[in-house]
């Protein structure tokens, strides 16, 4: 990924890795009902390795491009809300509510709080 900043980096790895974080943790509700828990367990470890091949150089990369502990945190809670409210919606049919604006803003106010100078 050389010549894309650093920032950038680490953005679209925490995207696509929480894609399937994402997947891995709820997916199974919709596609796994009636399978017993253990084979939805087992199929999301699955999933899971995928996100974190994708986590954990993400935050390696951002953390020793100069982005703190704390705004990598920040960042990863932003991209789950705007990588979960598309899944609820599209894929596990659940209505829009009016709280996924509301916790979005509340994001907003602590990106501005973790990434102020």
């Amino acid at each position: 990924m050389n010549g894309i900043p650093i920032p950038l980096q680490t953005i679209l790895l925490l995207a696509a890795s929480n894609v399937f974080m994402t997947f891995a943790w709820y997916g199974h509700l919709k596609n796994l009902a009636a399978k017993p828990w253990y084979i939805a367990a087992m199929i999301s470890w699955g999933i899971a390795l995928f996100e974190y091949l994708l986590q954990v150089p993400a935050n390696r990369i951002g953390f020793a491009g100069g982005i703190s502990l704390a705004q990598l945190k920040i960042m990863q809670e932003v991209i789950t809300l705007a990588v979960f409210v598309p899944f609820a919606v599209f894929f596990m049919q659940q209505p829009f509510k009016l709280d996924f604006i509301w916790a979005g803003l509340c994001l907003v106010g602590a990106v501005y709080f973790i990434f102020r100078a």
